[in-house]
């Protein structure tokens, strides 16, 4: 990998262009994706050429109000985000995208950062801070942990929204089970015959997409620790 800085390129088209380009064309892919929302059309360029390269997928933006017409990807993807930008804050943007798009990591860039705002972007999430020009063997290391980040997100999401379907019955199953109870303890514990939580079983394994106990035990395990941390708006 070139150690080379990230510069300025031929100017590139409009954000809003990109942004109809990867709709019709990207969608059906898994590919990552890096998102680049700079001012700059040139840096835009020379981003999107990098991303590239790496053979992730990339769309470009010149504003907040571009990228936000993109409706969520459900692959990995991250967020290279101009924190000088003129048009729009980049912390409310950070905030805007923590809440609305739990996968998308953030890569905080800019010409100026001072030392306030590298500790604020990275307390608010950001996977790294960079002063361009950009280092590109450093920005592809960050862009490959942020979308590592991104992964796991995805992963902790799709968990939360199957566990989510299970009915309130399911759930004290799933969990009776995962302790280690055998059915007919499972049925003594809830007042309900075997035949009737062998049933109930059935349907979390299916619902969680479990292909056995043991899998089911590492998901309860991941919910438990993610109810406990805060994460993900499980109930108790």
């Amino acid at each position: 990998m070139s150690s080379t800085a990230v510069s300025p390129g031929c100017a590139a088209g409009t954000g809003q262009m990109l942004a109809r380009g990867f709709k019709s064309s990207f969608v059906p892919d898994t590919t990552p994706i890096v998102f680049v929302l700079d001012e700059n059309a040139s840096v835009r360029e020379s981003l999107e050429h990098l991303i590239r390269r790496e053979g992730w997928r990339s769309a470009a933006f010149e504003s907040a109000d571009e990228f936000f017409s993109l409706p969520p990807v459900n692959v990995p993807n991250c967020l290279l985000l101009d924190a000088g930008a003129a048009s729009f804050d980049a912390f409310d943007l950070q905030r805007r995208v923590a809440a609305d798009r739990l996968s998308t990591s953030i890569i905080f860039m800019a010409a100026r950062i001072n030392v306030g705002t590298a500790v604020k972007a990275m307390k608010s999430g950001a996977v790294e801070v960079f002063k361009k020009p950009i280092p590109e063997d450093a920005l592809v290391s960050a862009i490959r942990e942020a979308l590592k980040h991104s992964r796991t997100n995805l992963a902790r999401e799709a968990l939360r929204s199957r566990y989510s379907g299970l009915s309130r019955r399911e759930r004290e199953v799933m969990a009776l089970v995962t302790s280690g109870l055998l059915n007919k303890q499972v049925g003594g514990e809830l007042g309900i015959s075997e035949i009737t939580v062998k049933k109930h079983r059935g349907r979390v394994m299916q619902k969680m997409q479990a292909n056995s106990i043991a899998d089911l035990v590492k998901m309860a395990e991941k919910i438990s620790f993610q109810y406990l941390s805060g994460i993900g708006g499980f109930e108790a």
